[in-house]
């Protein structure tokens, strides 16, 4: 859970900022990053579940740039469904899909080198409890 939390403040911070600067309206670019990491949130809460579960996922899940391409895909999908229920437009979901999930899947995969780093210590040190 600490994982995705971790993930999820990033998430919030990258999506206001995108979001305020993309429409210039500070309540609907609040809006959009409270609605749409929340929607991540989960999503990447049940991506880790199923990466965890699968045992061919988990084979892959050593490389962080796989996992990264999966996420990507489910957060492209996720900013683009809710920009544009909340806008009403396309374009403008477009390049909210374009642009808010291109720079969450770079900080995603440098979020994963870190938990990897540190699962990885983790096991090195022989401890139980992570």
């Amino acid at each position: 859970m600490k994982k995705t939390l971790t993930f999820a403040a990033i998430h919030f911070t990258i999506a206001f900022t995108v979001a305020y600067v993309l429409t210039g309206d500070i309540l609907i670019g609040s809006l959009i990053a409270m609605i749409e990491p929340t929607v991540n949130s989960v999503a990447f809460y049940f991506h880790e579940r199923i990466w965890q579960q699968s045992t061919a996922l988990q084979k892959l899940a050593r490389s962080a740039k796989v996992k990264t391409a999966s996420f990507a895909v489910v957060h492209f999908s996720v900013a683009f469904g809710v920009v544009y229920l909340l806008t009403g437009d396309a374009f403008v979901g477009g390049i909210m899909a374009a642009i808010e999930p291109t720079i969450n899947t770079f900080a995603y995969y440098f979020h994963e080198k870190v938990w990897l780093r540190k699962q990885e210590a983790t096991l090195h040190w022989g401890c139980a409890h992570a």
